[in-house]
């Protein structure tokens, strides 16, 4: 059974790129499958209204619970006894790292809810929570605020994507990227990597990358990942 994705959005359009490169590939090759859904058709009113002003006062608006609710609700009762995660984007949720990444690959169906404008109502995410079929993860891709969820979702389904079976033409380069790579201090991001011409604007390849010796080489790249992982942040 191929990885299935579903996403909630007022901005369905946003989601076009989904149809590109590697992961419009496995959606071709039937490894997965992505249903984009449309949060606006869940309304009655002919303005189409997902948002309302927020209890206790404040700035901006916060989206309606009855519209979420009636969307989630549609998307998984297509099978309503399957596991269904739900992954709601705030900025308020736990980081989301390669280690989640490897984790949320392992779920079958995954559903993404895109808030905007103040967020979701929390009735949301605490109704769901009480569902035995739901596991409801409140995630964030960073500590700073973006205009919806929709980049970040995007962002998410690409880094789970590329880690399912059949996705990446050669399976092993999974094995020495950042943040896969580790030694007892931790994960590491990635040694720079070279191709030809040897020189290229008077900047030459490293000469240990041309020895053909093996062990060199390795113990080479482990250092430069080493060296690149200590000065992140400086």
């Amino acid at each position: 059974m191929s990885n299935r994705f579903d996403v909630i959005s007022i901005f369905p359009e946003y989601f076009a790129p989904l149809e590109l490169s590697l992961i419009g590939k496995a959606k071709s090759a039937g490894l997965i499958s992505i249903g984009i859904h449309d949060l606006r058709a869940q309304t009655s009113d002919v303005h189409g209204s997902v948002d309302d002003t927020p209890y206790g006062g404040g700035a901006g608006m916060v989206m309606s619970a009855e519209p979420w609710g009636k969307a989630i609700d549609e998307v998984v009762a297509t099978n309503p006894s399957e596991i269904h995660e739900l992954i709601v984007l705030t900025p308020a949720g736990e980081k989301f790292t390669q280690k989640l990444a490897n984790e949320l690959v392992n779920s079958k169906h995954l559903i993404f809810a895109c808030g905007r404008y103040e967020g979701i109502d929390s009735r949301v995410t605490d109704f769901y929570k009480t569902m035995p079929n739901f596991k409801v993860r409140e995630v964030s891709i960073g500590d700073y605020v973006l205009n919806g969820g929709e980049v970040a979702t995007l962002v998410i389904m690409e880094a789970i994507i590329r880690l399912i079976p059949g996705v990446i033409g050669n399976p092993l380069s999974l094995d020495e990227e950042s943040h896969t790579l580790a030694d007892e201090a931790g994960t590491l991001v990635e040694y720079p990597n070279y191709t030809k011409p040897q020189e290229w604007r008077g900047l030459k390849v490293p000469e240990v990358l041309l020895s053909g010796n093996h062990a060199l080489i390795a113990e080479y790249r482990k250092e430069q990942a080493l060296i690149r992982t200590r000065n992140l942040g400086k």
